[in-house]
């Protein structure tokens, strides 16, 4: 019994040191880096992209400057919520007040919700509440748990099959190994001739990590409770608790976040207004009086 133990304990010991070495290896690959970049190439990131990608240092390097290339242009940590908060007027998606059993943060998605239709906004607000899911994750843990409540969806209200993929594709070449689980309730029989082409433009990681729960059914029951305490967890999915969008709320919330991501990038909230792509070290010292507000 003992020797099988330290046997599969040395094997994770090799893993992890092979792992380290592919960290560095791929560090040591990626060309030189803008303030910004270093700022979101940690050790836990460089391995979300080789997660992602096997442990295969040439393709996550292609993916990781990819996406270092988009984050430049669409510039998502710039983002800020007075600038997106029409599409968060009806709670269509936002950030849930409790945790998943691992301490996950949580993001609630009402699809039939819809309020606009300027699907360039709602992806600029998608991109917006993942970083936010991010920024308020509890020490040592990495990922976050998707909630999408069905109720009042339709075919009519859906997202072009278009901005399905979009949306996809932000959320698999940008996001690699954030998603622990994205949770699909009790969606309508009409979802599944939508889901049947979806479907394909998922990769085959993030394939596994959608699940379909069905309040009647018991193995969806068990599977919610092993994730989540039915106590906090909202009676719209399977739970005890009341679940109340309060808009206002909710929007002094994102406002103390946005100064405490500006804070954490390292640029003051002023700048954002100019749009110049000043991340150099002239910007780096002024947060600092910022801190005392985002106590």
């Amino acid at each position: 019994m003992f020797s099988r133990w330290s046997h599969s304990h040395h094997n994770q010991e090799n893993d992890s040191l092979q792992h380290e070495s592919k960290v560095k290896e791929l560090r040591a690959a990626l060309r030189p880096l803008s303030d910004r970049g270093l700022k979101y190439c940690t050790d836990a990131c460089l391995r979300r992209y080789l997660e992602a990608r096997n442990w295969n240092v040439d393709k996550s390097k292609k993916m990781l400057e990819e996406t270092l290339k988009w984050r430049s242009t669409y510039k998502p940590e710039e983002i800020r919520w007075h600038e997106i908060a029409v599409e968060g007027e009806t709670g269509k998606v936002y950030r849930a007040n409790f945790h998943d059993l691992d301490g996950r943060t949580v993001l609630i998605l009402r699809p039939g919700k819809q309020n606009t239709t300027s699907l360039d906004n709602q992806l600029r607000h998608l991109v917006y509440m993942i970083e936010n899911a991010i920024l308020n994750l509890p020490e040592g843990q990495e990922q976050m748990v998707w909630l999408i409540d069905f109720t009042g969806w339709s075919l009519s209200t859906s997202v072009p099959i278009k901005s399905a993929r979009d949306t996809i594709n932000v959320l698999q070449n940008h996001y690699p190994e954030r998603l622990a689980m994205a949770v699909l309730y009790n969606p309508p029989r009409i979802f599944e001739a939508f889901w049947k082409i979806v479907k394909y433009f998922l990769d085959a990681k993030t394939f596994q990590k959608v699940k379909f729960v069905y309040p009647k059914n018991k193995e969806s029951v068990e599977l919610m409770r092993s994730y989540f305490d039915e106590e906090n967890l909202p009676t719209d999915f399977g739970g005890k608790a009341i679940l109340e969008y309060n808009h206002e709320e909710f929007s002094k919330q994102m406002v103390q976040d946005d100064i405490k991501s500006a804070t954490l990038w390292g640029f003051d909230n002023k700048l954002q207004s100019t749009g110049t792509d000043q991340s150099g070290p002239e910007i780096t010292p002024e947060p600092i009086c910022l801190a005392p507000e985002a106590s």
